[in-house]
């Protein structure tokens, strides 16, 4: 009897090996094999185990992870590495090393989280490296003069109106989440100039688009921190891939047919100066500039322009209404910076309840620099990641090529 058992203990052992090896498979980058183990060795960082590498380091509760990472780098200094599963990861924090890495046209191939966007995002700005990449930034550059985001001043006025209605229906509440308010005004704002979408316009209902661009963004910081979920056919399987898949259908299947609605109605105008709605001038959102782009130079196809406009939405919500959030935290913090904020804005507006023109905006001196330091202290993207293609001298190591390079902003 215990022969039996045993061999049922052992049996389910092996499977459950199996299963890890299948769901978390070793790097085998053949680049990285050819790297001088004993320049490796030199680099400081946490002990590494047979397969595993360091990655039980990392084991602490997610809202700690960052704060892992802070008490590694004041550990191990400017530079350590770490192994998992044969990826070789080198996190720095020197500002010299950093601008090494950053200043050279050689390193801009993207981590492979990354990857785990592209089934969202395809592979647009934010994904893409290499050739296609500058080209998609030669592209797009141009969307993003001053000229173009000074014609969003009422499209921001617009929606900080229903914000401030919103946060008033809060006041006596003992605890209002601001996070979750001010990333509905970001989304309804990136939708607005993005695609040209108002999300107030009765005659239309996009609320299971915006629904499922925040959980889209929640699925996949899910899936970034779950390894086991990283290859496709095993997350294919799973609840969170399921529900992605559904996700997918709903944001696709609306900005393609926002496409080819706006592309419709640019061909019924060849005039691109002349968009009217109602009888009014409006601005160009940035869907309306790619799609000029597009009729006018022959480079970008529909989904070349779902890409670029997804990427757009996703990035541009989330980021800003972090970047709002912490900057609120640190007003409500300092009340004497805060305090100043409102003396320079009273100084602007007087008793007038007016909307914010663009020259107002050019006036806030000092909320700039509050805007700019919170940025400094708690900036919206943390980090993001790197591989080298190529070795890498720095000042005291050389980093070797099929090594992933994270640059922790937030440790800077």
């Amino acid at each position: 009897m215990l022969e039996v058992i045993l061999g049922w203990f052992a049996l389910v052992i092996l499977l459950a090996v199996c299963a890890f090896l299948v769901t978390v498979p070793y790097n085998q980058d053949p680049v990285l094999k050819l790297a001088d183990p004993e320049g490796i060795k030199r680099i400081p960082g946490p002990r590494s185990l047979p397969y595993l590498g360091s990655v039980l380091t990392l084991n602490v509760p997610r809202e700690k992870l960052i704060k892992r990472f802070v008490d590694m780098q004041n550990e191990y200094g400017d530079i350590f590495k770490m192994w998992a599963v044969g990826y070789l990861y080198v996190f720095l924090k020197d500002p010299d090393d950093i601008e090494t890495i950053l200043n050279s046209r050689k390193h801009i191939k993207k981590s492979i989280d990354y990857q785990l966007l592209e089934p969202w995002l395809g592979t647009g700005l934010l994904t893409s490296s290499g050739e296609k990449w500058h080209s998609r930034r030669k592209i797009l550059t141009p969307a993003f003069h001053f000229k173009i985001l000074e014609g969003f001043i009422q499209v921001f006025n617009v929606n900080s109106e229903f914000l401030i209605k919103d946060l008033e229906a809060q006041i006596q509440e003992p605890f209002v989440d601001m996070n979750a308010h001010i990333t509905k005004c970001t989304l309804d704002i990136i939708c607005e100039a993005a695609m040209g979408i108002s999300l107030h316009d009765k005659e239309r209902d996009d609320s299971e688009y915006t629904r499922a661009v925040k959980r889209m963004t929640q699925l996949i910081v899910h899936r970034q921190l779950s390894p086991w979920l990283h290859r496709q056919f095993v997350f294919d399987l799973s609840p969170a891939g399921r529900e992605q898949a559904r996700l997918l259908r709903t944001l696709h299947s609306f900005t393609g047919r926002v496409i080819r609605e706006r592309r419709a109605e640019y061909t019924a105008n060849l005039d691109a100066e002349k968009h009217f709605v109602s009888g009014k001038k409006r601005h160009l959102a940035f869907l309306d500039l790619l799609i000029e782009v597009s009729e006018k130079e022959g480079v970008l196809t529909d989904a070349d322009i779902r890409e670029e406009v997804d990427t757009f939405m996703f990035e541009g919500h989330d980021t800003t209404a972090v970047a709002i959030s912490w900057a609120l935290y640190f007003l409500g913090s300092h009340p004497d910076v805060q305090e100043k904020v409102v003396t320079e804005l009273k100084e602007i507006f007087g008793d007038s309840d007016r909307a914010a023109t663009f020259e107002d905006l050019q006036r806030m001196k000092y909320m700039e620099q509050v805007i700019k330091e919170t940025l400094r202290l708690y900036p919206s993207v943390p980090g993001f990641n790197r591989k080298l293609d190529v070795d890498v001298k720095l000042k005291n190591y050389t980093i070797p090529a099929g090594a992933f390079v994270p640059i922790a902003v937030y440790a800077l």
